[in-house]
């Protein structure tokens, strides 16, 4: 990106108020214009002169657009640092600068308080049902700790968690994933987990409107990827683990969250399960196919569903080619 477009973007106080919000969090078009108190085009036009210069990102998730900074930190680029640092001093010496800040940021708060009315409107609406199917199986917390516990012997590097829903299992590894993507099919579930993650940084977490079936990423980006409690909606979950291993980099790790098989025909109706559960002997040949390599499974027992943990590594092609060749000679 040429210097002088940086300069010419940067040269707008509205501009320089925008690129301190989304430094905070991500905000959709329509939040940043009730933030600053001007119209929706007129901040589209600002925002569309910040994109241009590479100084923050777009992305639309149905019919709302959202900005966030350019990746900032270790991953920014010595310029972006610089403006960064520029900007931190800018409301330091500045007095009607920092001031039109502080009010810009007095908006923010209302604009997070207002996410975090609609998630729990939303957690009430389906708290019922939610209710109902935990009652069967074992407890959240058993669940989590079992997972923490199978993904720590090594980082997670770069965490894809496939299905966000609330945003638990993205928030549950924050602190130990280098960053996040959490993707999710529905606007209203991205909606409720991007109030729940609105507190953390968004070069840490960045939240995606995305399929399993046919993830927008390229090949090789991620080093885990995460289904919980996810595949059982998958009409074809071997296609989806393919899709898994062609985001993960060889000896990335996928982890799986689900029911072991069960006879409960009626989650298919109440909650829309394509799939009850998953036997060992199954999830290990999906795997296989996929190109990983798995480990033991973990039960998960206290409930009337079993809750069961399998993680898969991916293979490298040489490693694949191994194990094809040590199989047809046994």
């Amino acid at each position: 990106m040429a210097i002088d477009t940086t300069f010419r973007a940067l040269a707008d106080s509205t501009r320089l108020r925008i690129l301190r919000l989304v430094g905070s969090m991500e905000l959709a078009v329509g939040e940043i214009a009730q933030v600053l108190g001007q119209s929706q085009p007129r901040v589209s036009r600002h925002i569309g002169i910040l994109a241009s210069a590479g100084l923050a990102e777009r992305r639309r998730e149905g019919s709302w657009v959202f900005l966030r900074a350019a990746p900032a930190g270790d991953r920014a680029t010595p310029l972006r640092q610089a403006i960064a640092a520029m900007l931190d001093c800018a409301e330091l010496e500045d007095p009607d600068f920092a001031r039109a800040c502080a009010q810009d940021r007095q908006r923010l708060a209302a604009i997070r308080a207002t996410r975090e009315e609609q998630a729990a409107s939303y957690f009430a609406a389906h708290a019922h049902d939610w209710d109902e199917l935990r009652r069967m199986h074992t407890s959240d917390e058993q669940v989590e700790t079992a997972l923490a516990q199978a993904l720590d012997r090594q980082g997670l590097g770069r965490l894809l968690d496939i299905g966000t829903g609330t945003g638990r299992m993205a928030e549950l590894f924050a602190r130990s994933a280098d960053h996040i993507v959490a993707l999710d099919k529905s606007l209203a579930m991205l909606r409720v987990a991007r109030a729940k993650l609105q507190h953390l940084p968004t070069e840490r977490v960045e939240l995606v409107q995305g399929d399993f079936a046919g993830l927008p990423f390229g090949d090789a980006l991620f080093d885990t990827v995460l289904f919980h409690q996810v595949l059982h909606f998958a009409p074809d979950p071997a296609a989806a683990l393919v899709e898994a291993g062609r985001v993960l980099r060889p000896g990335g790790r996928v982890a799986i969250v689900d029911f072991a098989a069960h006879q409960r025909e009626e989650l298919r109706e109440k909650h829309a399960h394509a799939r009850l559960g998953f036997r060992d002997e199954q999830m290990a040949g999906f795997l296989a196919d996929a190109g990983f390599a798995a480990s033991e499974p973990q039960a998960l027992e206290g409930g009337e569903l079993v809750v069961k943990i399998w993680v898969g590594t991916r293979q490298d092609a040489h490693s694949a080619q191994s194990d094809i060749e040590r199989k047809v000679a046994t």
